[in-house]
């Protein structure tokens, strides 16, 4: 912490005569003008033996000027310090110390540099502990890791920001302020990558990663350090051109692979059976999703967007071809195009002929539950154990398997053209 007025009359034995000692010392300076406030920056101590201190309005003009405290130099000119001033600092509340003769001016320059110095590699040192700290998390725990650490460490709140402007990572989050003005005037601004200031006592910083504009890095601090936000918005936009080089990847294996099984080729991982489906974006969901020919396509059970009829991974391009004719005929599913589909002559009544009602009326509705033995079971009010007989009846009578995807699409189609 730097060194106080109050601090340092205490380690050099200074008499303390007036005024507020409590605020950090930035520098020492002996001066015996008049007005030494030009050659000022604020922020000084200023030793004098008192040739020029009891002119009118000079306490004042220091106060103006951000002087911290006045040393005044007794046992030469003056053997006490002259009472007028110790009123007027005590009236301004200006810091005012007695520096006895045995006491040299150098003495207390040094006192200064030193504390100042120990404050300076203090402050590095925890700049330099703080980006080890950072970079151990970015490479153990990638973005998210950052974000909580350089929180923790400025003991303050951190969001990281979307190019959209949408948190992505955030520490403290009930902490974050509405930066939404704030963000509307970096993104317009023209170029500026980044932009500090205070709101209701916190220290604001907002960061623009990258030169791409990959996102912002918004910190709130009571304690500000630029050097450590600094830190972490360059690892956090290492970590972000990695994590896009990974996903670049990950997107070319995805199309390589429902390459794969448009040839018929089988793919681990994917459930039994599916639905194909043409997405507006790619999901959130931990589904096997491609993009291929401009399509975004997503094979699982249930999800919003075109769909086509269930099939298995030796049906993705009968599927891929019925959800691109219902997104084309701008229905929801391939069962919906299918219901207006025209049939050839006799071919539902020569199809379901074997059939007797009850058996038809079962298969209506697992069918339209795309196979799933419980909901269907339920609906039509019976065990499932008794829908599976039906379901084994009808293959008897039809001589074909049900879990022919053609046979399946015939059925649908023959039971639906019933029905109406």
């Amino acid at each position: 912490m730097p060194i106080t007025l109050d601090d340092l009359a205490r380690s050099l034995g200074l008499p303390v005569l007036a005024g507020d000692v409590s605020k950090p010392v930035g520098w020492v300076h002996g001066t015996e003008l008049a007005d030494p406030t030009p050659f000022l920056e604020g922020g000084e101590l200023l030793l004098t033996t008192g040739l020029n201190a009891l002119r009118d309005g000079y306490v004042e003009r220091l106060v103006r000027a951000g002087v911290v405290g006045l040393g005044f130099g007794t046992g030469l000119g003056h053997d006490v310090v002259p009472p007028a001033l110790v009123a007027a600092a005590a009236e301004a509340g200006l810091g005012l110390v007695e520096v006895p003769r045995e006491v040299p001016f150098i003495a207390i320059s040094k006192a200064v540099s030193k504390a100042l110095a120990a404050d300076e590699y203090a402050a590095l040192a925890r700049t330099s502990e703080a980006q080890r700290a950072l970079t151990r998390a970015a490479v153990r725990t990638g973005v998210g890791g950052v974000v909580r650490r350089l929180g923790q460490w400025i003991d303050g709140w951190v969001v990281l920001l979307d190019a959209a402007g949408e948190p992505v990572h955030a520490h403290n989050p009930r902490l974050v302020p509405d930066l939404t003005a704030e963000l509307a005037r970096l993104k317009t601004a023209g170029g500026l990558a980044s932009v500090a200031f205070e709101l209701a006592g916190v220290h604001v910083f907002l960061q623009v990663l990258g030169s791409r504009a990959r996102g912002v890095l918004a910190v709130g601090t009571a304690r500000p350090d630029p050097g450590i936000v600094n830190t972490a918005a360059s690892l956090l936009v290492l970590a972000l051109v990695q994590h896009d080089s990974v996903d670049a990847a990950r997107r070319e294996l995805r199309a390589g692979q429902f390459r794969m099984l448009l040839a018929g080729l089988a793919v681990d991982g994917l459930p039994r059976r599916f639905r194909v489906f043409l997405a507006a974006e790619p999901p959130d969901d931990d589904v096997f999703w491609a993009e291929h020919d401009g399509d975004i396509v997503v094979l699982t059970d249930e999800f919003d967007g075109v769909a086509s009829s269930e099939v298995d991974q030796t049906g993705v391009a009968r599927g891929y071809r019925e959800a691109r004719q219902a997104r084309q005929a701008g229905v929801r599913t391939f069962e919906e195009l299918a219901g207006n589909l025209p049939l050839p002559d006799g071919f539902a009544d020569a199809l379901l002929k074997p059939l007797d009602a009850e058996t038809r009326a079962t298969l209506r509705v697992w069918l339209g539950h795309h196979g799933a033995w419980d909901p269907s079971a339920t609906e039509l009010g019976v065990h499932r154990h008794t829908l599976r007989n039906r379901v084994r009846r009808a293959e008897q009578a039809l001589n074909r398997s049900l879990d022919s995807p053609g046979l399946r699409a015939e059925l649908w189609l023959a039971l639906h053209r019933e029905g109406q």
